[in-house]
């Protein structure tokens, strides 16, 4: 039986990608001495907000996830952020690989409204494996199921986020919004000659808002 244990070692954003991605840099280690001829590795990234500290800023932007900072001690629990595959080659021993994970910047989805929200510091991850394993076998190769306690703690650091994002979405963000409403904002641009989204979504917010 294959013995194999995963180490993150470093996050960097991928900046030649059609979409936002972050590559997971893993090393993998196997102790049984076993070959390993192939690998489809399997991970689900969890987000653990009970694992650092907010300031008030953070806390105000976290409000709709969270609640109100009194109330953390029952809303701060770890939550899906997403799934990543990756097809390793075979090795002996020990390999690194990437583990391309895609991002969003939709601030309609939990993660993305979360790490909007944080300024600096680290986001504390963990990194669950479930997979499939071909080694050598009686027949030629056997097949074998990684095991469900195969696990990785990760810190992403907020700037690495942050430079991911600016680079893809330089100076700006992303939201989803409905057609129909849409629609109106496009008849309420016209209506006023307004020249930009910016100055549209200005022009609807109160100046005490908008000013510095």
């Amino acid at each position: 039986m294959t013995e194999l244990a995963v180490e993150v070692v470093d996050v960097r954003p991928e900046l030649y990608a059609a979409s936002p991605h972050l590559l997971f840099r893993l090393r993998l280690q196997e102790t049984s001495g076993e070959v390993v001829h192939a690998m489809v590795l399997r991970c689900q990234l969890r987000v653990e907000p009970q694992r650092r500290h907010y300031d008030p800023e953070e806390r105000a932007g976290l409000v709709d996830l969270f609640g109100t900072a009194d109330r953390y001690a029952s809303t701060l629990k770890p939550f899906l952020w997403t799934h990543a595959t990756a097809v390793v080659q075979g090795f002996t021993g020990e390999t690194t690989i990437d583990l391309p994970v895609a991002c969003s910047y939709d601030l309609d989805v939990s993660t993305g409204k979360y790490l909007h929200a944080l300024h600096d510091g680290d986001v504390p991850l963990i990194l669950l494996f479930s997979g499939t394993v071909f080694t050598r076998g009686a027949t030629g190769f056997a097949v074998e199921q990684l095991s469900w306690s195969l696990e990785a703690p990760c810190r992403l650091p907020v700037a690495t986020w942050r430079s991911l994002m600016d680079a893809y979405f330089p100076g700006g963000g992303w939201l989803r919004l409905d057609r129909e409403t849409i629609d109106a904002l496009l008849r309420y641009r016209s209506a006023r000659g307004l020249t930009s989204w910016e100055a549209t979504i200005a022009d609807l917010l109160p100046a005490e808002v908008t000013a510095p």
